[in-house]
């Protein structure tokens, strides 16, 4: 098997991907008990810039891709649309939804946005039509030396006391998403990914 498919298949999964990755934000958002790190900055400079959620994604996932130029980073076609359909898909995501009035109504939202962030990254990862910026950033550096593991932690932290320095919102569901998105990720990916039988030889 290998992980190229048909070009329409990938991208229905590509895109399906990336509004899901933007609806499960937006539920973090509204259960209001902590975002994923990223999130954290992405809601802090929302709150101080006074601008959208949707719009910080995109902007910040913009200023990545430039990072991407010294690191010899190159886009894929799927590098664009996750930086404006994530964005998009938050602003839409949160037009329609509400804060649950109870604790757990709060906690099945939280549990329900982690999930669904890992079904989303292994969808338009899955599709092979290239990384997100935030993904390229992490990968770029991770060339120049230091593991990806090392990179990853170091970025995550620098975004996260970030965005809690700004007013990003930090609590459980910041933990949740800590433990819970990597296993759900190693999951998702290889069940996800777009693949057709190679071909046979005579």
């Amino acid at each position: 098997m290998t992980t190229r498919g048909r070009l329409p298949e990938r991208l229905v999964r590509l895109y399906a991907g990336l509004v899901l990755f933007g609806a499960s934000i937006a539920l973090m958002v509204r259960a209001e008990l902590g975002l994923g790190p990223w999130d954290v900055l992405h809601q802090g400079l929302s709150e101080r810039l006074d601008v959208s959620i949707g719009w910080v994604v995109i902007v910040v996932g913009a200023l990545c891709m430039v990072l991407w130029i010294p690191l010899r980073v190159r886009p894929g076609f799927g590098t664009v649309s996750n930086m404006i359909g994530v964005g998009w898909a938050v602003d839409a995501t949160l037009r329609v939804l509400s804060t649950p009035g109870s604790l757990v109504g709060r906690v099945v939202m939280m549990a329900t946005g982690i999930v669904a962030n890992g079904v989303a990254t292994g969808l338009y990862i899955g599709a092979g039509l290239g990384p997100g910026p935030r993904d390229g950033l992490m990968t770029g550096l991770a060339r120049r030396g230091p593991s990806i593991r090392v990179v990853r932690t170091a970025m995550e932290l620098t975004v996260l006391v970030l965005g809690f320095a700004l007013g990003g919102s930090v609590g459980v569901g910041t933990v949740a998403f800590a433990l819970g998105i990597g296993p759900l990720v190693h999951v998702f990916i290889p069940r996800l990914a777009v693949t057709f039988p190679a071909p046979q030889g005579d």
